[in-house]
């Protein structure tokens, strides 16, 4: 399966990397690591994990380390990673990319 990060995930990313190396250095190089993992995992069992929007085609994976998930959709071959999301933030600062990308 192929992976494609949507911008603002991308930058979701980048931006928790800095962040967390900020905190301590090296660990925003542990977090990418963490989220690479479990990209993985998805790409594994990309169904396996939970459905999390109204039109069942969004669903998170949750990191092991870090309080984050991964929310991603599948189309055909593809992995669309749409979020790259803290597990405190509001879901409309992604539920909103689904709708754009959806049409």
């Amino acid at each position: 399966m192929n992976i494609r990060f949507l911008e603002p995930a991308a930058a979701e990313l980048y931006e928790a990397i800095v962040y967390y190396n900020i905190q301590r250095n090296g660990l925003g190089l542990e977090f990418a690591k963490e989220v690479e993992d479990t990209i993985e995992r998805i790409k594994q069992t990309p169904e396996a994990w939970t459905t999390i929007s109204t039109s069942k085609h969004a669903r998170r994976c949750l990191t092991n380390r870090f309080p984050y998930g991964i929310i991603y959709q599948i189309r055909d071959n593809t992995i669309l990673i749409v979020a790259v999301m803290h597990l405190k933030r509001r879901p409309q600062t992604w539920q909103s990319r689904i709708r754009k990308n959806s049409q």
